[in-house]
């Protein structure tokens, strides 16, 4: 026993000098990932196109903190609350990180008595998922919304947001789509006339939304085996979501003798139609299906819902396109903003959120699959010199160009060879080359370099940057 001790110890004594060294586990946590600059600037291109078609539909911008009061998160999401992160007690304040950009703005609204806003949001938000990141799930991503609060008249703010989801998807050139819509009311008159009792309709609900991932049957096993429901009223739901169309089916619904009983299924309806028209006066019913398997997960919606799939046309053979995915999705909720104010006044609401991260992904492949070479940096010209000891006149002159607004770079030699400078501009996609030489400085020229053509010009001092804008705003 002494002899093993002694080892033992001796042992320890050996790994107590590496005590001081502790190895980092160099990793990014579960679910999320860092974005190089390859990845960044994919991210900003399409961040881009989606600010652009906000502004141009007269948003404003609001930012809200990126943690809430944890009472301000609990009871919004249904089934999904388990997956909101809490943070420690710090400060005697119980805090969770956002779940989404919407119930922050509503919140946002009540305190500030907002009662007429149009705003988007983009920022991260935080979910306790299991995450899927090979199909742009993560734990922390990126949303983008859109709202429109106030009291308007029907359905107007509704298609808005339904073309702003077309917009950008046709924008981003992502392929097929389409633009599944339902309606809530819809939805809990048809749960009403199959027979479901009041209690159970969020929880048949979340089991509809699962249609689009699984088939019916094992929905149906799910509402009556797991979540008690007779299965006559089971039989009667699957006639009824298993229909999408466009205003025949809408007109087809209006006329059905038990639906049309139902007052809320009929107001739904209604407004249905009505939204319909609206979008075929915009001129993209093309892409909308009127889909009564749409559910949406989440508690707070109360009218129209809606949600974006992208299509996968595999091969000429197949009959159905398969859906990738959803990427946008959003809907009314006017009961939001009264939850949180005093007096429970309430401010309509309806809003758009687009699933960025799904679309990054998708954007990602196809750019690895074309192997089109994606610039990082947005530099113009490149400052250049052909002979030794002129470091000074290239730091003046990058400075004139800095100074006018021009995106310039040097390399940081003294005395570069003119071919390196040449090649790091071929690598890094610079399209202009502006080299001094004692003959330029003595004649008041720079001599002005097209990378891609070689071809070489001498253009007055006092004219590069005018030529420079010209130049590159053609690129």
């Amino acid at each position: 026993i002494a002899k093993e001790v002694a080892k033992l110890l001796e042992m320890k004594a050996q790994l107590g000098a590496d005590e001081g060294k502790h190895k980092f586990v160099l990793k990014t946590p579960k679910g999320t990932r860092d974005f190089g600059p390859k990845e960044m600037a994919i991210r900003e291109r399409a961040f881009k196109a989606i600010i652009s078609c906000f502004k141009r539909h007269g948003a404003e911008v609001i930012d809200t903190p990126v943690f809430e009061l944890k009472e301000t998160l609990t009871g919004k999401y249904g089934e999904d609350s388990k997956l909101i992160y809490d943070l420690k007690d710090q400060g005697g304040e119980l805090l969770s990180l956002r779940y989404d950009l919407t119930v922050p703005f509503a919140r946002y609204l009540a305190m500030n008595k907002i009662t007429n806003i149009k705003r988007y949001h983009i920022a991260k938000v935080y979910r306790r998922d299991n995450p899927a990141m090979t199909r742009g799930r993560y734990r922390e991503f990126y949303q983008c919304d859109f709202d429109i609060a106030g009291q308007f008249d029907p359905m107007i703010p509704d298609a808005e947001c339904l073309k702003i989801v077309h917009e950008i998807l046709s924008d981003l050139q992502l392929g097929d789509f389409v633009i599944k819509v339902n309606d809530r009311r819809i939805l809990d008159g048809m749960f009403a006339v199959c027979g479901v009792p009041d209690s159970k309709f969020r929880t048949i609900c979340s089991s509809v939304d699962k249609l689009d991932k699984v088939p019916w049957e094992e929905v149906r096993n799910e509402m009556v085996g797991e979540k008690g429901l007779s299965p006559e009223a089971a039989d009667r739901i699957g006639e009824y979501v298993q229909l999408h169309g466009g205003l025949d089916l809408i007109e087809q619904l209006l006329q059905d003798p038990k639906l049309s009983q139902n007052k809320l299924a009929k107001e739904g309806l209604g407004d249905m139609k009505l939204l319909f028209e609206y979008l075929t006066l915009f001129g993209i019913t093309g892409k909308i299906s009127f889909d009564l398997s749409l559910a949406r997960g989440l508690d707070y919606y109360t009218g129209v819902i809606f949600e974006a799939v992208l299509l996968q046309q595999d091969n000429e053979h197949v009959e159905e396109p398969v859906s990738v995915g959803s990427v946008a999705g959003g809907g009314r909720y006017d009961g939001l903003v009264g939850m949180f104010d005093p007096k429970g006044r309430k401010v309509p609401c309806v809003g758009v959120s687009i699933g960025i991260e799904r679309i990054f992904s998708i954007l990602e492949q196809r750019l690895e699959a074309s192997e089109e070479k994606i610039r990082t940096t947005e530099t113009q010209v490149l400052v250049a010199s052909a002979q030794k000891k002129l470091l000074e006149e290239r730091l003046k002159l990058i400075s004139e160009l800095w100074d006018a607004g021009i995106k310039a770079e040097i390399l940081y030699k003294k005395n570069p060879k003119l071919l390196n400078q040449l090649q790091y501009c071929e690598e890094t996609g610079i399209p202009l080359v502006a080299i001094v030489g004692e003959q330029e400085l003595k004649d008041g020229v720079v001599k002005l370099r097209i990378v891609a053509t070689r071809e070489e010009v001498s253009i007055r001092r006092e004219n590069l940057v005018e030529e420079i804008r010209i130049r590159t705003s053609q690129c």
